[in-house]
C-alpha cells in the first residue's frame, strides 16, 4: 500500500478523536463542547441533582474506553488483510464512528439509566 494511502487511512480515527466530545453532546445533550471550546467544562457531570452524562461520568478512563471501542473496528476495517477497494474501506471506517458510536452510546446510556 503506498504511503499516501496509509496516511489517508489515519483520517477516520483522527476524525473520531476530534469529534467524539461533540458526538457525546449530540447523543446525550449533556453540554459538552469541542475540545478547543472547553470540552466537558459545561457537561452535566458538574451539576448536582441531574443525571450525569454516561461517557463523562466514568472519568477520563471511561471516555478513553469508549474512544478505543470506536477506533478498534475502524482500524480493523482499514488494515484487515483482505482484498477490498480502498475507497470502500475508507467509507466504511468513516461510518463506524456514527454507527458503532451510537450503539455504544445507547448501551451505556441504558446501562447507566440516563434516559429512565
Amino acid at each position: 500500500m503506498p504511503r499516501l494511502n496509509r496516511l489517508v487511512f489515519l483520517l477516520p480515527p483522527a476524525l473520531s478523536y476530534t469529534f467524539i466530545i461533540n458526538f457525546c453532546s449530540w447523543i446525550y445533550r449533556c453540554g459538552c463542547t469541542s475540545w478547543w471550546s472547553g470540552a466537558a467544562e459545561h457537561c452535566n457531570i458538574h451539576m448536582a441533582g441531574v443525571k450525569h452524562c454516561p461517557w463523562c461520568s466514568h472519568g477520563s478512563s471511561g471516555f478513553t474506553i469508549v474512544l478505543v471501542l470506536i477506533l478498534i473496528p475502524q482500524l480493523v476495517l482499514m488494515f484487515w488483510p483482505v482484498q477490498a477497494n480502498w475507497r470502500l474501506r475508507l467509507l466504511a471506517s468513516f461510518l463506524v464512528f456514527p454507527a458503532w458510536g451510537s450503539i455504544i452510546a445507547l448501551a451505556l446510556g441504558v446501562a447507566d439509566g440516563y434516559w429512565s
